[in-house]
């Protein structure tokens, strides 16, 4: 075995050392002790914290929601009663059973692209 070698560094003399320590401790503490805030205010408020902007790893709904309500969905089917054919009859009105989901803006264009007409006004009665 080799023998242990002697320090390669050569211990600094006492003088430089106390001159050193001397030197750190006219510059003071390398840290600052933060003055304790006093609480002037019984109710507590919590601080408002950072909130950081969502940033997802993959989509959480994988596919974008289809359009259940189509113009086919809308429209079920014409009513073909008595009392809805005097009403075609007579005063130029068609009469259709539709979706309970579907306002009027819905109902005209649905009636526009399946029909090919301009319905002047709709009427809706919910029944039971």
């Amino acid at each position: 075995m080799a023998p242990p070698k002697a320090d390669s560094k050569p211990k600094p003399d006492a003088k430089a050392q106390a001159v050193k320590a001397a030197k750190a401790v006219k510059s003071g503490p390398t840290f600052k002790r933060k003055a304790k805030k006093i609480r002037t205010k019984v109710t507590f408020h919590r601080p408002r914290t950072l909130k950081k902007e969502r940033n997802p790893k993959y989509p959480r709904i994988s596919a974008p929601p289809r359009n259940k309500l189509d113009h086919y969905q809308i429209l079920k089917f014409p009513l073909t009663t008595e009392s809805a054919m005097k009403k075609i009859e007579d005063n130029n009105t068609l009469v259709f059973i539709v979706d309970i989901r579907a306002d009027k803006k819905k109902i005209k264009a649905a009636v526009k692209k399946m029909y090919d007409i301009q319905a002047k006004k709709v009427n809706t009665l919910i029944r039971a």
